[in-house]
């Protein structure tokens, strides 16, 4: 029996005990989902294999996003014989076979594609094994891997492939390759379970084909059901539509906790968001603007802190950076609370908006030539640093603006310093008020 597997794909939909995510793996580029980033038209790679030009390359990303399906495909297109090695049951005897039959196919005018999951199990040895192969061009070699090649691939074989990251895929291309999935399970299902199983799946559509399946055979009538989905996933779906109502309702829920100062009812409305899978930037994002609208300068920290917050859960990923979106929001929660910045910028903006445009007062506009400043440009500037502990009594509104407050810190946090400071200033500047 010959180790080359000469159509890899001619299967996998044809024999029914075969998981769903096997039966459903597409055959085509056209039909394959995600990763347009690499694979759109005109993109380098799809150029590569479109031309039959590819060279051995590394798939780099998260579970069930498509590397073998890809690999396979590939393999197809190129009309290479494809042999797909695990690194996780392979050795130096199995490879050393291998590469003599790739090397005779060579000999011959064909060429084989060897496809290595898992890639980052092999070791040192294993892995130098492949490379006087990949030199010689006996082989095209395309590793899987779910970790990062620069510390797990050797520096020689990165140095003769090209590494391509592939992303999970967005929920929206989940959703539609269960909608593919529905008459091959033999059931109907609403989207919106649908999009549960996709949030739940959190990028990897063998995840979601696996709860497709389970939860199709453990409905009735032909209809998918919220119950059977959550049987199969063992756990409860929350009621939760990333695009919808709810979504709303709960990013409310843990704003208005927030401001309210209720550390544990802000922590339940994040746990709940973060159970149901809603985008991790998302809720940063929502907390730094907490910290400006509800904290702000009560305690100029509550910014930093969820600004480090946001980058921590960019830099560490799921699940490590939900810990970062749990201490900042106990730190909010905890902080004392003032608006009075967000006012201040709102009776400006209604200022602005109310009141005409005036021309910037001559004594605030730099004189940068002699013509300038004999129109009075700069005439009458006090600069600051000239001064006692550089203050002046120099207006810097429009004249129909003089002597307007925009800010009126309270007496709260860090503002208490603030009103006490800008109170002196004020009283610096207009003693007679």
């Amino acid at each position: 029996m010959s180790l080359f597997e000469q159509d890899p794909l001619a299967s996998a939909s044809e024999d029914a005990k075969r998981p769903l995510a096997e039966r459903m793996r597409p055959t085509t580029l056209e039909d394959f989902v995600g990763q347009q980033h690499i694979l759109a038209p005109g993109k380098p790679l799809r150029r590569q294999i479109e031309r039959d030009q590819l060279t051995s390359i590394i798939l780099w990303g998260p579970p069930g996003v498509g590397k073998t399906t890809l690999a396979r495909i590939i393999a197809r297109l190129t009309h290479c014989d494809f042999i797909p090695f695990s690194a996780v049951l392979s050795g130096i005897k199995e490879i050393k076979a291998v590469m003599a039959d790739a090397e005779r196919n060579r000999r011959v005018g064909r060429r084989t594609l060897i496809f290595i999951d898992e890639i980052h199990r092999f070791n040192k040895a294993q892995q130098d094994a492949f490379l006087p192969y990949v030199e010689r061009g006996d082989i095209i070699l395309i590793g899987a891997t779910t970790e990062n090649p620069s510390f797990e691939v050797i520096s020689a074989l990165l140095s003769r492939t090209k590494v391509y990251m592939l992303k999970p895929l967005t929920e929206d291309e989940i959703v539609g390759l269960l909608g593919r999935a529905l008459p091959v399970v033999g059931v109907e299902a609403p989207e919106d379970l649908l999009r549960q199983i996709a949030i739940y799946a959190n990028g990897d559509a063998r995840t979601a084909y696996n709860i497709l399946e389970l939860s199709a055979a453990a409905s009735k009538d032909g209809k998918l059901t919220a119950e059977a989905v959550e049987d199969s996933i063992q756990r409860k779906m929350l009621l939760y539509d990333k695009a919808g109502e709810e979504h709303y309702n709960v990013i409310s829920a843990l704003h208005k906790s927030v401001r309210s100062s209720d550390v544990d009812a802000a922590l339940y409305w994040l746990g709940r968001m973060l159970e149901a899978g809603e985008d991790r930037m998302y809720i940063a994002r929502r907390l730094v603007r907490m910290a400006v609208e509800d904290i702000g300068l009560a305690d100029p920290r509550a910014l930093e802190q969820t600004i480090a917050a946001q980058q921590a859960v960019h830099f560490l990923g799921i699940p490590e950076g939900d810990l970062a979106l749990g201490q900042a929001t106990i730190y909010l929660a905890a902080a004392p609370k003032s608006d009075a910045s967000y006012q201040a910028l709102n009776r400006v903006m209604e200022a602005v908006e109310n009141h005409r445009a005036e021309p910037v007062p001559l004594h605030l506009r730099n004189a940068p030539t002699g013509l300038m400043k004999s129109w009075g440009y700069d005439a009458g500037y006090q600069h600051a640093h000239k001064f006692k502990d550089a203050l002046t009594d120099m207006e810097c509104l429009p004249e129909s603006l003089a002597g307007t407050r925009f800010y009126e810190p309270t007496n709260r946090g860090a503002e208490q310093r603030i009103a006490e400071r800008l109170e002196a200033i004020r009283s610096r500047k207009n003693p007679q008020k």
